[in-house]
């Protein structure tokens, strides 16, 4: 039996310039970070006794008798693409999916390196991410970037440059200790109730942002803006919450699902509360909101905000994880 630990991401700058047909030709980077959220995905073989041979559990249950019958693509793709048989899956989570933290992509990761343990096999940190973008982006025809994957996969504070060959680079962001606690108390998270799958997202954005280049190179060049803040002790970190409205404002203008009216209503309770910035995480149309809020203000913000759901969190830098392994005996 082998249990996966993955982080969730939140993304705060440079959203959309990870999407491939972008960065060949622009270049693109992002910066994010993996918070202790997580999903759990569990694997161990089935025993031969039951009459279908494999079991996938998630928000539904799935009993099959032969891979090509699994309905979740992803699950599907995976088990094919690592020649996996006779799986028991259950998938568990911290938060609820669909609601712009990465999670299909961060159960992707762990479901893959719960795989390559089953076998007996180290994936390392780039393998599973390149895995998890071939998985989502290729075999499941699902559209979006690839900073979902890496994130889950690499864990941590970073800068992630994706590179006109193809290519990509992680590079964590080295803060001073008491600078990053700071950033992490000053921001607060909300789950605005909203739930969306993030590829429909993309998919209308596509139709309907004729100018969405000239939004998404905007936004590319507040990543060297964000880093030099975040990294500079010389900078007052409060032009960090500045910046995200910043950023909010461009990605609202790459398509017409990114935001509503009452996520347009929340967002501004939020800044008349004492919020300097804020942003929706992911592609938009619901899920979490976060804002950057100075302390004195803190208290009045979460009053404002006190008919959402307020979810506590920390920075995390472990990434996907294996966090049980007993090996078991399988014959093909």
């Amino acid at each position: 039996m082998i249990i996966t630990r993955t982080p969730f991401r939140m993304s705060f700058f440079g959203g959309g310039t990870d999407i491939k047909s972008f960065f060949e030709k622009y270049g693109g980077a992002v910066i994010s970070t993996t918070f202790d959220k997580y999903c759990y995905v569990t694997v161990r073989h089935l025993p031969r006794f039951f009459d279908y041979s494999s079991e996938i559990s998630y928000s539904r249950l799935e009993r099959v008798t032969a891979v090509d019958d699994i309905r979740h693509p992803a699950v599907r793709n995976a088990m094919k693409m690592l020649d996996m048989h006779h799986i028991r899956l259950t998938y568990e989570a911290d938060l609820p999916a669909r609601s712009g933290l990465g999670t299909s992509s961060s159960f992707a990761v762990g479901m893959l390196n719960a795989f390559h343990a089953l076998k007996g096999r180290y994936a390392d940190k780039k393998k599973l991410a390149d895995e998890a973008i071939y998985l989502e982006r290729v075999l499941c025809r699902e559209a979006g970037g690839w900073q979902d994957q890496i994130a889950a996969s690499f864990g941590g504070f970073n800068r992630i440059n994706f590179n006109k060959d193809g290519t990509y680079d992680v590079c964590p962001l080295i803060m001073r200790p008491k600078r990053k606690k700071a950033l992490n108390d000053n921001l607060v998270m909300y789950f605005t109730g909203f739930t969306r799958f993030s590829s429909e997202v993309q998919k209308v954005n596509e139709r309907s942002a004729d100018d969405k280049v000239r939004q998404h190179l905007q936004m590319l060049a507040l990543v060297d803006e964000a880093e030099r803040i975040l990294t500079d002790d010389t900078t007052d970190l409060d032009e960090f919450g500045y910046l995200l409205d910043h950023t909010w404002q461009l990605k609202k203008q790459t398509g017409s699902a990114v935001s509503t009216g009452d996520i347009d209503a929340l967002y501004d309770r939020g800044i008349k509360a004492g919020a300097l910035g804020g942003k929706l995480l992911g592609a938009g149309g619901g899920g979490f909101l976060v804002f950057y809020v100075q302390p004195e203000y803190k208290a009045q913000l979460k009053e404002a905000m006190s008919d959402l759901l307020y979810i506590p969190f920390r920075f995390e830098n472990s990434g996907t994880r294996v966090i049980y392994y007993e090996e078991e005996e399988y014959r093909e």
